[in-house]
């Protein structure tokens, strides 16, 4: 009958808490890497977010200055006056932001 020694027994312990320390060492630098990669994820899709708004923003409001100039000369065609076409454009926004700031 074959009976472990005390230094074969220690190795072996040994190598488990070693290899336990590995193995929650691993764990640590497993889990800071997805840490840091739920980082990047998040931000990317913020920036992502951000940049597409601001480039709707920005071509809507070029079709709407573009629009509003056509209008204007629209109707300074119809008036046979460019300026009473501006001022029909510029009350009909006074009026659209008369309109949300009272309501």
């Amino acid at each position: 009958m074959l009976t472990e020694t005390p230094i074969l027994k220690m190795n072996t312990t040994e190598k488990t808490i070693e290899t336990l320390f590995n193995r929650v060492e691993d764990y640590s630098k497993t889990s800071v890497e997805l840490l840091k990669l739920n980082a990047i994820d998040k931000t990317a899709d913020l920036v992502s977010t951000l940049l597409t708004q601001m480039i709707l923003f920005v071509v809507g409001m070029a079709f709407i200055l573009l629009s509003s100039i056509g209008v204007a000369f629209w109707l300074a065609v119809y008036f046979d006056s460019a300026a009473i076409g501006f001022f029909i454009v510029g009350g009909f926004y006074l009026g659209i932001t008369l309109l949300f700031f009272t309501v």
